[in-house]
């Protein structure tokens, strides 16, 4: 609890104020569970073959479209490999083609009997060694090719590039992370929420994010069906309508369950009017009325405003008075000695 401060003005001997608006402390019968917001859709790239990173065309903050460039890799090695898969495949059509004339050729011989059957059976044996092998060097061939694909990153969607983690010159390896990648249409946020608490209460679910005063209604909220045994929570995912500004993966927000306080292990939340705040320079405080109706002075740390109402993270306790108009309360009050 807050130390309690001497209020100037109101003196041990003061009267007790009289006709003074107090206004109770209430708390809302809605549990707060705290979150994250993540993007619904979001991939890692990271690199397929080993190589210099000779190139990033993109960086943190950067909008992608599908199939974009973001990086290259050094092919050089993968390139001449490919040249040398083609060239091969080359020498084994000029074979096959070599193979299929010298067996039309056996076929024309055999049939005016001049060969035996051997030898026909010998070409095209030939035939289809030099089919196989050129089959062979032709896959070969388009696996080099698609290899080199492998050292130009693309962006799999339209999305914004959230952060790069290398830096051109590093060397990639297969699986090293280069970029993340999200989709900044389809937010939701996350939180753990303990089992009791979502029996009865997700559908009427609100959420409260950093720097937007009014709470937003989730487009769909999802349960996932496991419970974790050591915190006794399931995960909520509740989708955010489209169109938010200045809304990110990673931003704290907050789910609120209407309804589900007491079967939630979260503590009760405070709510004041705002004009019971007293601001004196870098003073937050409000005037509770002691046993004997005496106001005084305790600072509190505060929340969110919810219209004439703001939250109270510290500082005061559900079933505690406060003076609801305190500058009128210090007018109204004799002056101490």
């Amino acid at each position: 609890m807050a130390a309690l401060l001497a209020v100037p003005g109101v003196g041990a001997a003061a009267q007790p104020i009289a006709s003074v608006a107090v206004a109770s402390v209430q708390t809302s019968d809605a549990a707060t569970f705290e979150g994250t917001v993540e993007a619904v859709r979001q991939a890692v790239l990271a690199a397929q073959v080993p190589g210099t990173v000779v190139q990033l065309q993109v960086k943190a903050g950067d909008h992608v479209r599908a199939g974009q460039v973001v990086a290259r890799i050094d092919a050089r090695a993968a390139e001449q490999g490919a040249a040398a898969s083609a060239a091969q495949a080359s020498a084994a059509r000029a074979s096959l083609d070599v193979a299929r004339q010298e067996l039309e050729r056996k076929r024309a011989l055999y049939a005016r009997q001049y060969i035996a059957k051997a030898a026909l059976e010998a070409a095209e044996g030939q035939f289809r060694a030099a089919q196989a092998q050129h089959a062979a060097q032709l896959a070969q061939t388009q696996a080099a090719q698609a290899q080199t694909g492998f050292h130009v990153v693309r962006a799999p969607f339209d999305g914004v590039i959230a952060s790069v983690q290398v830096e051109q010159g590093d060397m990639a390896m297969p699986g090293r992370p280069l970029m993340t990648v999200f989709d900044p249409s389809s937010l939701r946020v996350t939180a753990a929420v303990p089992a009791a608490a979502l029996t009865a209460h997700a559908k009427g679910a609100q959420l409260r994010l950093s720097g937007r005063e009014e709470a937003v209604a989730p487009v769909r909220v999802q349960v996932l069906p496991t419970i974790d045994p050591a915190t006794l929570t399931q995960q909520v995912r509740a989708d955010l309508p489209a169109g938010l500004s200045g809304i990110v993966p990673g931003q704290f927000a907050r789910i609120v369950l209407p309804g589900a306080a007491a079967v939630s292990s979260a503590p009760a939340r405070v709510f004041i009017p705002t004009s019971a705040v007293i601001r004196r320079a870098e003073l937050v405080a409000v005037m509770v009325l002691s046993g004997q109706d005496r106001p005084v002075l305790r600072q509190v740390r505060l929340g969110p405003v919810q219209g004439a109402q703001v939250e109270v993270l510290s500082g005061l306790a559900p079933g505690e008075r406060v003076v609801a108009e305190p500058r009128t309360a210090q007018a109204k009050a004799p002056a101490g000695r």
